[in-house]
């Protein structure tokens, strides 16, 4: 069976979702419900932030840049950096000591802590671990094609998540190499690395070396 439930992929005391993203069982289950957990969490969010603009919260010890633009409902974590030209389009919860980078877009996704998206991403609908890195022009395409609703692939099952939009699901310490493109419903395993250039689809295995997907290898 494919190691995809919520903990085989996230250290949950580094997000400040932890708790709710903890009711659920799949990952893209939390998807569909990222706006109102932001809604939840932000008015108690203390005297580390302040609120700017409407269900927008922000920690006092973040920068952002004033061309970045952000929509809510948003939470921007402590000591992040959200970079000039960036565009957060609401339902974005970003933790700590993160980086979203110059001409970045971020829409309805869960950044765990450490979290860096750093050059020209795009990120929908999806999560991205602990300490997850994108390399430059990486990027989660979150519709299909033919729009049909997403599913997701392993080698030996097919879940299906009734979801539409869908990126990606990134565990902890995943490293996406440059130029990348994850398709819709792909979910990748901690301690993965993904090579510059590659196109993925479906579950990619924890603690393995993504070249192709006819060359997955296991790290030593």
């Amino acid at each position: 069976m494919a190691s995809i439930t919520i903990n085989d992929l996230f250290t949950l005391q580094e997000s400040i979702a932890g708790d709710y993203i903890k009711e659920y069982t799949y990952p893209w289950e939390i998807l569909p419900h990222i706006g109102e957990i932001i809604l939840k969490i932000g008015p108690s969010l203390g005297d580390a932030y302040e609120q700017r603009g409407e269900n927008i919260w922000i920690a006092k010890s973040s920068h952002v840049y004033e061309t970045a633009t952000i929509l809510g409902p948003a939470i921007i974590g402590e000591n992040t950096e959200v970079r000039p030209g960036a565009f957060i389009r609401g339902n974005a919860l970003v933790g700590n000591s993160c980086v979203v980078g110059n001409s970045t877009e971020l829409k309805n996704v869960i950044l765990f802590n450490n979290v860096q998206v750093p050059h020209y991403n795009y990120v929908g609908d999806s999560c991205l671990g602990f300490k997850a890195h994108m390399g430059a022009g990486s990027i989660t395409s979150n519709v299909k094609s033919d729009k049909t609703l997403v599913c997701v692939k392993s080698k030996d099952e097919i879940f299906e998540t009734g979801l539409k939009k869908f990126g990606a699901i990134l565990g902890d310490h995943v490293e996406v190499g440059c130029n990348s493109v994850l398709n819709p419903g792909s979910v990748i395993g901690r301690n993965t690395n993904i090579y510059p250039l590659s196109m993925v689809r479906g579950v990619v295995p924890a603690d393995s070396i993504y070249k192709n997907r006819d060359d997955i290898v296991q790290k030593v």
